[in-house]
């Protein structure tokens, strides 16, 4: 077996195909709260947290005017958002809920808390927030014991911030 990847490698960024890019737009800056940190003529654009060069791209160069792929094709299952606190994964809620977004889901599972949902090209995105690691549940020999339970809304919500 070759050697593990180095600990220090993160994924950098995600380039999404977007029907609309003014309609993505709206969805990852206007609800989401991304920051745009670049438009690369009429067709993407880069979006950031924190002044980062981009997190995600959104582009139409192969996708304008296009529809989701059919179910049970291959490609993007979902790009997972890490935020860095519970509170703020409560104020990405408090956003979802005041843009009238759906979810699809919401799940604890032990070593994080996770919202489930679809951008407005049906790309699935998960928002979520680790728990520290001293927290992750393991079985009795170390090994990490993940699981998928119903998250408790409520208790998220209570940390969010005032609206």
């Amino acid at each position: 077996m070759p050697s593990p990847i180095d600990p220090g490698v993160v994924i950098g960024h995600v380039h999404l195909k977007v029907a609309d890019l003014e309609r993505s737009l709206g969805f990852y800056v206007g609800v989401l709260g991304f920051e745009l940190t670049m438009r690369y003529g009429p067709d993407a654009a880069f979006v950031s947290a924190g002044g980062y060069h981009h997190h995600l791209g959104l582009n139409t160069w192969e996708s304008r005017g296009g529809s989701p792929p059919p179910p049970g094709s291959t490609g993007l299952y979902h790009v997972a958002i890490r935020y860095p606190t519970r509170a703020a994964l409560a104020d990405a809620l408090q956003r979802l809920l005041a843009a009238r977004v759906p979810l699809e889901g919401a799940s604890d599972h032990g070593v994080s808390e996770a919202l489930y949902l679809r951008d407005p090209d049906d790309n699935g995105i998960e928002l979520y927030w680790d728990r520290p690691r001293d927290q992750w549940p393991h079985d009795p020999k170390g090994a990490l014991t993940m699981h998928t339970r119903p998250l408790d809304i409520e208790s998220l919500m209570r940390e969010a911030p005032p609206a």
